[in-house]
């Protein structure tokens, strides 16, 4: 079978968007909609990749020209839709840990045709550490990067004006845009950059808050070799995702759609210069749900996402019940307006194409349990008066799910039934559930002292959970009948 590389060609375009992140779901949601860009607009403009972490695709990427496949497949109007789509929209994708990308990478902050910058770096990614310096080559920490490659900009055109930056974070964190603002900040404050820095930060940039929506299963392992076979090429980077997409984008000088022309390509892209709405319903009914069920749903010996709908007995009511009596009646708005979206999100969840793994959804499940369930769980509590039990299970279930004492690679090891899983997350919290799990004592005694020290990390949770009465004793009694009759009995008993 011939190679997409042989099969396609590379289309040669100006170098608008340096995109620091080179995982599935930019590739399926930003690249793909600057590929549509392309061809229904005038907008003629590529993406550069930068690979945020030493390992990461680049090779493979490169490899393929940048060149790779989306898939979208979904139920529309009751009929099932299957789109393919080769992407040309990246040119290259840096590995800023190798000497000539990373001088390829700076290179990039002189380029007059640059003018945006995305990034996807999960949750955690937006963050200050300590340890970075302006002489890093590369900084460790994401803002830090974007900090030494903005003022390398500002330097390179005395401060111009019409050479500032268009930010556009997708991380799921509220206010992503102005988080990353105020760590680059931090950082020209911490480096003692010039005052005319900062300045040209506020007046030619723009850092805008977004909110991104689309399910992105990603590599089709499965079914990739019968995928192929269906296009005619061999595609190492098949990338597979959902129809339905949706960008609210947060703006705080104007809104960019004149050189961003997303609508007129007629692509599902709101500027807005208040998101909150929109952020809010997604990222605690959609995200919310998933982050509430998979880490359960996958020491109860389910897979995927489908496999928790297709499960009417345990999984689907827990999920429904988590959306619905306690999820919803956590926040404000209307009620009604919250029941529909949930209603289809449960449908997307059931989409039989895209089976979404729940390990890829476990991913720096501490961040995302904090931004996604840790609200609606403290807003129950304000509104109800009472604990949301199966919000409260879900984290119990996360405490379950981080015990390892062994690595592999960077990843902590765990255990279900026979099989190794990867448990995959900031070091810091791994080496903490890693310790936390070498003691040898059991039963609820193990509960309490677990359960203390997790709740307590207020760098965790930015609060004290042990000080919310009845928490710290529903999840040790979760926790006992986890580790006593197994994840299945323990949900049951719910």
């Amino acid at each position: 079978m011939q190679s997409i590389t042989e099969t396609h060609k590379t289309v040669a375009r100006k170098e608008k968007i340096l995109q620091f992140g080179e995982g599935n779901f930019l590739r399926a949601f930003v690249d793909w909609m600057i590929d549509i860009l392309n061809e229904k607009t005038d907008f003629d403009g590529n993406v550069v990749i930068v690979q945020p972490l030493e390992r990461g695709l680049s090779d493979m990427i490169n490899d393929q020209k940048g060149l790779y496949t989306t898939i979208l497949r979904g139920v529309q109007g009751g009929k099932n839709v299957e789109e393919f789509r080769t992407i040309s929209s990246v040119s290259r994708c840096l590995n800023p840990y190798k000497k000539d990308d990373y001088e390829a990478y700076m290179k990039l902050a002189e380029s007059e045709d640059l003018r945006f910058i995305v990034s996807n770096t999960t949750e955690a990614g937006i963050a200050y550490s300590e340890g970075n310096s302006l002489q890093d080559t590369p900084q460790a920490a994401f803002p830090a990067k974007v900090c030494a490659f903005l003022y390398k900009r500002y330097k390179a055109f005395d401060g111009a004006q019409d050479k500032g930056i268009i930010v556009i974070p997708v991380e799921l964190i509220d206010k992503n845009g102005d988080n990353l603002k105020r760590i680059v900040l931090q950082y020209a404050k911490e480096w003692n950059l010039e005052a005319g820095f900062t300045t040209w930060l506020d007046e030619a940039c723009d850092f805008c808050n977004s909110l991104v929506d689309r399910i992105v299963p990603g590599y089709p392992r499965a079914e990739a070799a019968q995928l192929c076979e269906k296009i005619g090429y061999q595609d190492n980077l098949l990338d597979a995702a959902e129809i339905f997409h949706l960008w609210v984008i947060e703006c705080h000088k104007e809104f960019h759609e004149d050189e961003l022309p997303f609508n007129k390509a007629g692509l599902n892209v709101i500027w807005t210069d208040d998101m909150s709405f929109y952020r809010t319903r997604k990222v605690r009914i959609l995200n919310g749900a998933h982050t509430m069920s998979v880490l359960a749903a996958y020491q109860a010996g389910h897979n995927t996402v489908q496999d928790c709908i297709a499960d009417k007995n345990l999984l689907y009511p827990f999920m429904h019940g988590g959306i619905f009596e306690e999820i919803i009646p956590s926040m404000d708005g209307s009620k009604e307006e919250l029941e529909a979206y949930a209603n289809d999100v449960l449908e997307r969840f059931e989409n039989p194409y895209n089976p979404h793994q729940l390990l890829s959804i476990s991913l720096n499940s501490v961040s995302k349990f904090k931004t996604r369930n840790l609200p609606s769980l403290l807003g129950y509590i304000t509104k109800q008066g009472s604990l949301p039990k199966r919000l409260v299970f879900a984290l119990s279930a996360l405490i379950s799910f981080y015990e390892g004492t062994e690595y592999e690679g960077s990843a902590l090891k765990g255990k279900r039934g026979n099989e190794t899983y990867l448990i995959q997350d900031n070091q810091d919290i791994l080496e903490t559930f890693a310790a936390l799990y070498k003691e040898r004592d059991e039963g609820l005694a193990r509960a309490k002292r677990i359960s203390t020290a997790v709740l307590s990390n207020s760098a965790w949770w930015s609060q004290d959970l042990t000080q919310i009465e009845g928490l710290q004793y529903a999840v040790e009694k979760n926790l006992e009948a986890i580790w006593s009759v197994g994840m299945q009995k323990a949900m049951q008993a719910l």
